[in-house]
């Protein structure tokens, strides 16, 4: 009887004859509505390596943005003007970013012109370079004139020409998103307030002429430059940026 059934339907029943080891039941899987809306680790991946960042062979583009910054000093009849470039990266996405690409120092006094250019090439050379450009601001500020700063109005110390070259640039950067700054909160600034109305009830310090926006007696602050650290209860408290040695 064997002989005239179809070949398919012998081999199903020798299969059916034999002794099952084991079985697994197969269910096709269906993604939840959490995991639907979880991006893979992949998809993470892919939309880092296609963001657009600052390269050597990045080609410039023929429109940028600009922002240009004025320095007068006491060291000069004539003011420095910084002018500094970005170049847009990632446009009309959530990963929109301007990173500064070039920078140009013009002054009528031509006394710093060699140094100036130069200056003006490295910094541009790093811009372009990409990465973090941060770092650069640090050593701007870190070089003193040996001889000595000055005081811009305000009552801020500045130590070097180029020392003020690289605040600009620390407040483009902090402009472009590039560096948080140094925002007191405002319980720090109600603190302060206090204590300046208290110094100078204290003190009847009412001409601020020569320390500008701070009383006339505060002395230097070490960690901002600003002539705006008072002596009160024995300790100096900085009117400025809230340093104090007394915690």
């Amino acid at each position: 009887m064997s002989q005239n059934m179809p070949s398919g339907q012998a081999s199903a029943n020798a299969t059916i004859n034999q002794k099952i080891i084991a079985f697994e039941v197969v269910k096709d899987e269906v993604a939840t509505p959490e995991q639907e809306n979880v991006p893979s680790v992949q998809e993470d991946a892919a939309s880092e390596l296609t963001m657009e960042r600052v390269h050597e062979n990045l080609d410039r583009p023929e429109r940028l943005l600009g922002s240009t910054y004025k320095i007068k000093t006491p060291v000069s009849p004539h003011a420095l003007y910084i002018t500094i470039n970005d170049v847009l990266l990632n446009q009309d996405t959530e990963f929109e970013q301007r990173h500064p690409y070039e920078i140009f120092i013009n002054s009528k006094n031509m006394d710093h012109f060699m140094w100036v250019v130069a200056l003006t090439r490295v910094i541009s050379a790093v811009f372009r370079k990409g990465g973090d450009v941060i770092f650069m601001v640090e050593e701007l500020k870190a070089v003193f004139d040996p001889k000595g700063g000055y005081f811009k109005k305000g009552g801020r110390y500045m130590p070097s020409l180029v020392a003020e070259i690289g605040y600009a640039i620390e407040d483009h950067l902090q402009t472009i998103g590039l560096l948080d700054g140094d925002q007191l909160d405002e319980g720090q600034r109600e603190l302060l307030a206090a204590k300046r109305a208290e110094y100078e009830q204290r003190s009847s310090v009412t001409d601020t002429t020569d320390a500008g926006d701070f009383p006339a007696g505060a002395q230097l602050c070490t960690k901002c430059n600003v002539k705006a650290a008072i002596l009160m209860d024995g300790c100096y408290t900085c009117l400025n940026c809230a340093e104090s040695k007394c915690g």
